[in-house]
């Protein structure tokens, strides 16, 4: 069980890790400002080079866009195979991705986020305590064919 979460808990950043590779590569100005900032202190006088830059990066986060998508969805099938219930899997990797977004968010584009996105994320956490704490019936019953014997 502890594995089948672990997955769903990875697929969920490598959801959001798509997310902000997609976003970083269609964004009009965002790379190319991530780009000018960093050369600056690098080596002053070089941020001409994030004109020419610009096209690369967009196609190598367009790359790490497919290659995030493909781990994600692989991770999320061994969540699935390794865990008794698919709507946990589901909730926990929906939860883990809600929170590495908003960590993305806040750490490279210095996003807020609403009361209401806290509301509905504490919604979605209530629900996977609640899923992660109860056992399912036939797991149940088969605890109590073993107490039996």
């Amino acid at each position: 069980m502890v594995s089948g979460s672990l997955y769903a808990l990875l697929a969920g950043l490598c959801g959001a890790a798509a997310s902000l590779s997609a976003k970083l590569s269609l964004g009009a100005s965002v790379l190319k400002q991530m780009c000018a900032s960093g050369l600056k202190d690098w080596k002053p006088g070089v941020e001409d080079a994030c004109d020419w830059l610009d096209i690369p990066l967009r196609v190598l986060c367009g790359g790490l866009l497919l290659v995030c998508n493909t781990v994600m969805w692989t991770f999320f099938s061994k969540a699935l195979r390794h865990s008794s219930s698919s709507a946990r899997v589901t909730v926990t990797t929906t939860a883990s991705n809600f929170i590495s977004s908003a960590v993305f968010g806040h750490v490279i584009f210095e996003e807020t986020q609403d009361t209401l996105w806290w509301i509905g994320l504490s919604l979605t956490l209530c629900g996977l305590l609640l899923l992660h704490g109860s056992t399912s019936p036939s797991l149940q019953g088969e605890k109590e064919d073993k107490k039996d014997q």
